[in-house]
């Protein structure tokens, strides 16, 4: 089983694909997302959006806030640019 995963920030897709494992800065602290994980929408603050791909490569994106979506094994993240945010 895995996710599929869309993040998306204002200069477009920043990645896309199938992963095993996603983490994200959430204001209320840190999310890890495996498949099967319960629906969750949620605000994300500056930090970075980590991505484990299905060969095991690990994918570390900065963001400066935004939101992100999990239901039935998607996760979307809408970022704002780091360099918005100065972070």
């Amino acid at each position: 089983m895995a996710l599929t995963v869309d993040i998306v920030g204002p200069d477009g897709v920043r990645w896309s694909g199938q992963a095993t494992f996603v983490t994200a800065p959430t204001v209320e602290g840190s999310i890890g997302l495996y498949p099967a994980h319960e629906p969750i929408m949620s605000v994300l603050k500056a930090g970075n959006v980590t991505v484990d791909d299905l060969e095991g490569k690990r994918s570390v994106l900065p963001i400066g806030g935004g939101f992100l979506s999990f239901d039935e094994d998607t996760v979307t993240v809408i970022a704002d640019s780091q360099d918005e945010h100065g972070a």
